[in-house]
């Protein structure tokens, strides 16, 4: 038997915004609202879930979306420009990612994607 990803849900205390964002900057969209309590963004680059909580999970999180993108500089650009928080450039010149957080403080990291479109990890 094996394990196969269904999705990666992320903790919310307003899951409906936060899902939009994603969609927004994965090419997704939203396709369940569920009353706002479990949000799900599909057509992007993984099946996405947002599920209401009470309060922010606390400290930072263990999980996190590693993206590529063929132009770095470009997207984090747009990223930020759409409501990122930049977190920390990383790496040198052979291998560069940035972390960014979401509008909730969400942590993950966009690379730059090979030139022959191979995950760069």
């Amino acid at each position: 038997m094996t394990l196969t990803l269904g999705m990666i849900t992320t903790d919310s205390t307003d899951p409906e915004p936060l899902a939009r964002w994603w969609a927004e900057q994965t090419g997704a969209e939203v396709t369940e609202t569920n009353d706002g309590w479990f949000v799900i963004v599909t057509g992007g680059v993984v099946l996405l879930a947002f599920q209401k909580v009470e309060e922010p999970t606390p400290g930072k999180n263990r999980v996190h979306l590693d993206l590529t993108a063929t132009d770095l500089d470009a997207e984090v650009d747009r990223l930020l420009g759409d409501g990122a928080t930049l977190v920390a450039r990383r790496g040198e010149e052979g291998f560069r990612w940035v972390t960014l957080a979401d509008p909730e403080g969400n942590e993950f990291c966009v690379a730059q994607a090979s030139e022959d479109g191979a995950d760069p990890h």
